[in-house]
């Protein structure tokens, strides 16, 4: 059995190999004639299936190692019988870890405590929620809007936006891109929606790009209506992120989920499903002495607040501030669309020596209980002695 892999699939020979021919492909580069003896097909968000591509392939199943399915024609893959499985939550941690991080980060450039602010979620699926249990512990107010949940439990918690938005300190999105239904999302934050945020607001969008309009975004900026704003997707991208990286405090290539632990769920959610499709037993497991060594971090809380600890920390895990910055020379150095493009997609490529905080280990010098009690909290592993 033949099966076709998108390059940017973690492992994908590996994990792979024991069901069939592996073909690995560039992302973009996958092509009908690529799928003419194949009968699986392993993709990511840059791989758009549907008929063009697989319309007189033998192709009988399609999965996805990322959480969002917006790049499958569902309907489509379902009417021609072609199953179909994406991997629901791969990433979710690694993504809420994203979010926390890139709060301390905006606190840290604009001189502001997050402690006492309040921090408004629009979506509580696998990411929304885990960033509405991570972000108490900086001390935030939660607050949160989800239409569907709030239909389907009836739960009090879960309010209209109109109340989160007059309410929040900071706006953070967290849901899938829909144009249709009874909850679309395409566009969802536009021009009545910043202007109806509170004044100096702080805006983050870790979600789809086209959840954002970015002229409405760009114009709320430049009008000084939101007071900050992160972005690690954007409507069309890679195109427009020159205009945007000048207008925000940080933009980084739809990397959020791209934490090694991420990319491994996402592979091993495929061959399971694949193993089910084709009824044999998954046996892939990574090989731990494939993957790098955990990393170590050692700082010094001594007379320093416990914000400014957690967002050295923070960052050194989770490194947006440097992610930022090079993608900002990528951009500078990128000639044309196309060479724009071949970037992005380097850069998202290369991208998987970032650890969840689970695999970090932490030594941590003249800190207090409290703040101890945090890292531990937020998934760390404290140490008591260095290596």
């Amino acid at each position: 059995m033949k099966i076709v892999c998108a390059a940017s699939v973690y492992q994908a020979r590996e994990a792979f190999a024991g069901l069939g021919e592996v073909c690995l492909r560039p992302d973009r580069d996958i092509r009908r004639e690529h799928l003419r003896e194949a009968r699986a097909l392993i993709v990511r968000s840059k791989t758009r299936v549907g008929p063009e591509l697989l319309a007189d392939t033998p192709v009988e199943f399609v999965a996805t190692a990322t959480a969002g399915s917006d790049h499958l024609d569902l309907p489509w893959l379902e009417e021609a019988g072609i199953a179909w499985s994406a991997a629901a939550g791969c990433n979710a941690n690694a993504v809420a870890e994203y979010a926390i991080t890139a709060l301390t980060w905006l606190a840290l450039r604009h001189g502001a405590l997050l402690a006492g602010k309040t921090l408004g979620l629009v979506g509580l699926g696998q990411v929304g929620s885990r960033v509405a249990e991570k972000a108490p512990l900086l001390g935030l107010r939660v607050l949160r809007n989800d239409p569907p949940l709030a239909l389907q439990t009836g739960a009090p918690e879960y309010l209209p936006l109109e109340a989160v938005l007059a309410a929040a300190d900071i706006l953070s999105l967290h849901v899938p891109l829909t144009a249709a239904g009874p909850f679309p999302t395409r566009h969802l934050a536009d021009c009545r929606l910043f202007g109806r945020l509170k004044p100096g607001a702080w805006f983050l969008n870790t979600a789809r790009g086209e959840v954002a309009d970015s002229d409405s975004l760009l114009y709320a900026l430049e009008r000084h209506s939101l007071g900050a704003a992160g972005l690690d997707v954007w409507e069309g991208e890679p195109a427009g992120a020159a205009a945007l990286a000048r207008a925000v405090d940080f933009l980084t290539p739809h990397i959020a989920g791209y934490s090694l632990e991420g990319l491994l769920n996402g592979t091993r959610q495929c061959h399971r499903e694949l193993c089910h499709f084709l009824e044999v037993e998954p046996t892939w497991t990574p090989d731990p002495r494939a993957l790098p060594a955990p990393p170590f971090f050692a700082v010094s809380a001594a007379h320093r607040s416990d914000e400014d600890v957690l967002a050295e920390l923070l960052q050194s895990a989770c490194p947006i501030p440097a992610d930022h910055h090079a993608w900002q020379a990528e951009m500078t150095a990128a000639p044309d669309p196309g060479d724009l493009r071949r970037r992005f997609d380097r850069f998202r490529q290369g991208h998987t020596s970032r650890r969840e905080f689970s695999a970090c280990r932490v030594h941590l010098t003249g800190a207090s209980p409290a703040l101890l009690e945090t890292v531990a909290a937020l998934g760390f592993q404290v140490c008591t002695h260095q290596p």
